[in-house]
């Protein structure tokens, strides 16, 4: 279980950074100015140019292979609740790199993700002690008695 929690932390921080630097190269290219294809056309030609998008958009594809490989190991009711935990470290991240200004509310409800994603890893840790153990299979006698 401690493996898998420091696997998820990573994921989110990884997530975290890539958004940082998505956020970066949009503001960087301008971003979208309007919802029209020409619009759209324009961000993705310049978006392939830009450095911090790149990084971005590679960041986000490892966090989403992590994200697969977790989701194979574990619940969905249990993995998705504790992404959550990347609110966290995107909000440092646009604190630290994106010199954002995050109000104490927002910061409030940053910790209140978190609240729950804790409460989320609490009740699978829970589950886990209270599964009782298998017995041993009992040895069948082979053919007819």
């Amino acid at each position: 279980m401690a493996k898998f929690i420091l696997l998820l932390i990573i994921a989110a921080i990884v997530e975290s950074v890539g958004v940082a630097f998505l956020s970066g190269g949009l503001k960087e290219i301008n971003g979208a100015r309007s919802a029209s294809a020409g619009e759209i056309v324009r961000v993705v030609c310049e978006g392939f140019t830009n450095s911090k998008l790149v990084i971005g958009v590679a960041l986000e594809a490892v966090f989403f292979g992590i994200l697969l490989y977790m989701l194979s190991k574990r619940d969905v009711s249990f993995v998705w609740p504790l992404t959550s935990l990347g609110f966290i470290f995107t909000t440092l991240a646009a604190v630290f790199f994106l010199n954002e200004k995050v109000s104490a509310l927002r910061w409030a409800g940053v910790l209140l993700i978190a609240l729950g994603a804790g409460l989320t890893s609490y009740s699978e840790a829970a589950k886990e002690a209270k599964a009782p153990a298998t017995p041993p299979a009992a040895s069948a006698p082979l053919g007819p008695q």
